[in-house]
């Protein structure tokens, strides 16, 4: 996929209307549009994480482990959003996910078992890395919506669902590894 853009701006899309890699137009509302757009969105989130987890690993050494499995995630969402855009394109293996659960056993080991609901915080990076997840949680629900229109491949979605867990034991890692407290959900008072 050796796409190069010479020119930025096409004026093409002025009316409402974007173009797939085969050829058809469909409004940028699109279900293919708005999953596409989602993991986007996740991507540039993500790397925000791994901007602020390169900057925090000369503080916490053990973060740059989590930024080297991270990273590859940058360029597989930019793979699965290539199949999106273009149907006959096939990037994603299974081999990565089995990547990404291998890093969740190894990383849950690490930190034990969930026993309370936990809230996004308690550092910049804890809670980036629950946005992050929770950014993934909302492109698997446009890609699980475009599923039900057009038919994914199986990867792709089993890929963004395992990323929102690799995600969400992160968070629970840098904690640990920054000796952060889990922000704990405390419930509502009974009347």
């Amino acid at each position: 996929m050796g796409m190069r853009l010479s020119k930025i701006y096409t004026r093409t899309g002025d009316k409402g209307e974007t173009g797939l890699a085969d050829g058809r137009r469909v409004g940028k509302d699109h279900p293919r549009i708005e999953a596409i757009g989602e993991l986007d969105t996740l991507n540039s989130q993500l790397g925000l994480l791994l901007a602020d987890l390169e900057e925090a690993a000369a503080t916490w050494p053990g973060l740059q482990e989590i930024g080297e499995v991270l990273s590859p995630c940058q360029h597989r969402l930019f793979d699965l959003g290539g199949e999106l855009a273009m149907p006959e394109y096939q990037a994603l293996q299974q081999g990565e996910i089995e990547r990404l659960e291998a890093a969740i056993d190894r990383w849950n080991e690490e930190v034990g078992p969930l026993e309370n609901f936990i809230m996004p915080g308690g550092s910049r990076l804890i809670a980036q890395a629950h946005v992050c997840r929770s950014f993934a949680r909302s492109a698997e629900r446009r890609c699980q919506h475009l599923n039900a229109v057009e038919p994914l491949r199986a990867e792709g979605l089993a890929y963004v669902n395992r990323l929102s867990d690799l995600l969400f034991v992160a968070a629970r890692l840098i904690a640990r590894r920054q000796g952060v407290n889990e922000v704990l959900w405390k419930a509502a008072d009974k009347p």
